[in-house]
């Protein structure tokens, strides 16, 4: 495989991160960054070792030596970019949340499929091995069938001048945190939710801080997330099968204090013994950029992370949950 040469959009704090995060790569070269002031361009790609700047985000896009793009920009930028990306011939990797829309989610795969580009969102646990096994254990059945689930990410946001707290550019706990909560339980339940209930706390500027959300499925599971800007640090998840449990966090990168684990109760009683499963971690960046790399060249069956589907679902998903905290009532999805 030769190198997959990303272009990124944005000088954005996460662009730093992902940068950083693929250095090491054999699979992955940045060779260009792009911003709207083409000083900041320069200062930034000096500051992250990156060969080539663009003054503009078109610029970028007509990189004949660019064959990926990354796509870290605020949220309601996102079909905009994506799609005008796809058109130039590039393949995507979209932070999540993909889009702020289920229309202009459909929209952006629409783009991927006319110009023959892989198109995904950015969910780094994915890419994880804590998230590969899990997946093993609940294909292999190893607590039966699930019934309830609960996933939670909450984080400290307090500055005003944070984009996660404006809400002219998409900001709020639920398509941040909670997009990643949404997206594990998508994963595990395996089918979108039929419907949903929530309800939310509200900051100065009207977004939301903390927002709590019921989802029943057709399969009859019923999960529930929570996510919050206004909580000490927690990501973790608990899902409750007819035979047993798991309990996990599903970190982006597992943190300095040690590798992550998953834990398991292989049977019904409460005194069944506790297995701790041990997992390799790694930075979540590179984990996914590599497996974005294989996928372009190899085929998308390689790719870990989430699906059209499941992008599809989860965005639907955060957008049924909004309806029913302004309406108060049980949402469609």
């Amino acid at each position: 495989m030769k190198p997959l040469r990303f272009g990124v959009l944005g000088a954005a704090k996460i662009a730093r991160s992902f940068i950083a995060g693929v250095g090491p790569s054999a699979l992955i070269d940045v060779v260009a960054v792009a911003s709207r002031d083409l000083e900041k361009a320069r200062q930034f790609a000096d500051e992250v070792g990156v060969p080539r700047v663009h003054g503009s985000y078109e610029a970028l896009l007509d990189d004949s030596a660019i064959d990926a793009v990354y796509v870290p920009l605020p949220n309601t930028l996102h079909a905009e970019w994506v799609i005008k990306a796809l058109d130039a011939g590039k393949h995507v990797l979209c932070e999540k949340p993909i889009a702020v829309s289920k229309a202009d989610t459909l929209a952006m795969f629409d783009a991927a499929r006319r110009n023959r580009r892989f198109l995904a969102e950015a969910y780094p646990y994915r890419a994880q091995e804590q998230t590969l096994a899990l997946r093993r254990l609940l294909d292999e059945g190893a607590i039966g069938r699930v019934q309830t689930m609960y996933a939670c990410f909450g984080v400290k946001f307090s500055d005003p001048a944070n984009i996660r707290l404006d809400p002219e550019r998409g900001g709020g706990a639920l398509l941040d945190a909670g997009s990643y909560a949404t997206s594990m339980v998508r994963m595990v339940a395996g089918e979108k939710p039929a419907r949903v209930n929530a309800t939310a706390r509200w900051s100065e500027t009207k977004v939301d801080l903390t927002v709590v959300a019921n989802l029943e499925f057709p399969s009859g599971l019923l999960a529930q997330i929570a996510c919050s800007f206004n909580t000490a640090y927690h990501r973790h998840a608990i899902i409750a099968g007819s035979e047993g449990v798991l309990e996990t966090t599903f970190l982006n990168s597992p943190p300095d204090a040690g590798p992550p684990h998953i834990h398991l109760r292989r049977g019904i009683p409460s005194s069944t013994v506790r297995e701790t499963i041990e997992l390799a971690g790694g930075n979540g960046f590179l984990a996914e950029a590599e497996s974005f790399a294989r996928a372009v060249a190899l085929g998308p069956e390689l790719w870990t992370g989430s699906t059209e589907q499941e992008s599809i679902d989860t965005i639907a998903t955060l957008e049924a949950i909004a309806r029913s905290i302004r309406s108060g009532n049980w949402e469609i999805v």
